[in-house]
């Protein structure tokens, strides 16, 4: 009987460290990656503002090419809209909420699994022999002090799948 009030002492200090320290995390987090891409801006945006071609460069799309994905609005550009659902990936939605061909494509996300939105946009700069491409979102994760402390690492796990999607884009811009 004593470990149970052992263990049931250990539960409650994990509880009240995760809870607690979770209410001192900010709920808000943001990141950013980016790729040089040798192909006019042009080409690179419309790889990223026509949802059906996300299959050939997402991270998340790649690593579950089964994922249902329904779309909605126009084929590209501002009003295209889809959303996912998947057994690794989760559920969400995303929708082209700006879009300045070659320049700027800015969206918004939900992810039902964390009841949480997310903004994010695409900026395309010209360089002398191509295009960078930053992908940037920032997102809040609500009064959950338990997804407080994804927000803390959100950089970190998420990142990498924005840096391999970029990576994926630049050699389909380059080689298409």
């Amino acid at each position: 009987m004593k470990w149970f009030k052992v263990l049931l002492a250990g539960a409650g200090a994990l509880a009240l460290v995760l809870g607690g320290g979770g209410m001192l995390l900010p709920s808000g987090y943001q990141l950013s990656r980016s790729v040089e891409v040798a192909a006019a801006p042009d080409k690179v945006y419309a790889l990223v503002a026509q949802p059906r071609a996300w299959k050939r460069w997402s991270a998340w799309n790649l690593r579950d090419p089964f994922m249902a994905i329904e779309y909605s609005g126009p084929d590209s550009g501002l009003g295209a809209a889809w959303s996912w659902r998947s057994a690794s990936e989760g559920k969400g939605r995303m929708h082209f909420t700006a879009a300045q061909p070659g320049q700027h494509l800015a969206f918004d996300l939900y992810f039902v699994d964390f009841n949480s939105s997310a903004h994010g946009e695409f900026n395309f700069q010209p360089t002398g022999t191509g295009t960078r491409v930053t992908w940037s979102v920032a997102g809040d994760y609500g009064p959950n002090p338990l997804l407080h402390w994804l927000a803390l690492v959100s950089d970190r796990l998420i990142g990498p799948d924005f840096q391999a999607g970029l990576d994926q884009l630049k050699v389909l811009a380059e080689t298409h």
